[in-house]
């Protein structure tokens, strides 16, 4: 397996330009290729959300959510309504677009475009974003991946369609976003037996944690499924939703708290307009 950077490297932080967010140095290095993790610092939103929350999903005040998503695609460089984002339903469904589309989001977990000047996102708050890109052959994407996604395939499915729109896969970079990480994630053994029925060497994302549970390792393990569909330029992000409150959103962190709601993470890649 052949990373760019290996788990213990946290990201370039930006933080002129809009919304501070944390950036992949492989992607980054791509030539007209933006991107940015955002997470939820920048914005608007107050309580539960404060305050860049990017989800249109939750239970934020919509107007909020809409000033939050414009900082975002200001700081992407493009029109508001072109930074696009699915219903996300943990399927390994993904879409190519070519324009901001109208009425209801598509339910998928993928985005895929060659169109200069479309942001597309993965919302998260503890689930893994990924971003794609193949700069020459001018195609990027962005996959909602969590458990249950990158399981049924989602990233293999982003990669499909990157290569039905023309990518060429030894040419793609993948990074690996802000996620919960294995210390923060965990499990119970029947979770665990259900990935080792699977396949018996993905006992390699489990470890022992407190009271009998298993703690699972999601980037590692989105990791492993891209080198199975053939990528080798693997980007990993050393930060965890969970443990930083100040920086992420993270879903599990709010069931904890006993929290009715929470804020979404954003992670976004555009081709340069």
């Amino acid at each position: 397996m052949s990373f760019l950077s290996q788990s213990a490297r946290a990201g370039r932080l930006l933080s002129e330009g809009g919304p501070p967010r944390f950036q992949s140095a492989a992607l980054a290095a791509l030539e007209d290729v933006r991107h940015g993790f955002f997470g939820r610092e920048g914005g608007v939103s107050t309580g539960l959300y404060a305050n860049l929350n990017a989800g249109p999903g939750s239970q934020d005040d919509s107007s909020a959510v809409a000033e939050n998503r414009a900082r975002i695609a200001n700081a992407m460089g493009v029109e508001a309504d072109h930074l696009l984002s699915l219903h996300q339903v943990h399927s390994a469904r993904a879409v190519i677009v070519d324009a901001p589309w109208e009425g209801p989001r598509p339910q998928a977990d993928a985005l895929v475009t060659t169109r200069r000047g479309l942001a597309l996102t993965a919302l998260t708050a503890d689930c893994a974003p990924v971003l794609f890109a193949d700069a020459r052959a001018g195609v990027i994407a962005a996959a909602h991946a969590g458990w249950k996604g990158a399981r049924a395939g989602v990233l293999e499915a982003a990669l499909a369609a990157m290569v039905e729109a023309g990518a060429v896969k030894t040419r793609i970079v993948a990074a690996i976003g802000p996620c919960i990480r294995q210390p923060s994630y965990e499990v119970g053994p029947e979770f665990e037996a259900d990935f080792l029925a699977d396949d018996s060497a993905n006992a390699a994302f489990f470890k022992p944690g407190r009271n009998g549970k298993r703690q699972f390792d999601l980037p590692a393990y989105c990791a492993h499924r891209l080198t199975w569909a053939e990528l080798d330029r693997i980007d990993i992000l050393a930060l965890d939703t969970y443990s930083d409150e100040t920086a992420l959103f993270s879903h599990r962190r709010a069931v904890h708290a006993g929290q009715s709601d929470y804020g979404r993470n954003c992670a976004a890649i555009c081709l340069a307009p």
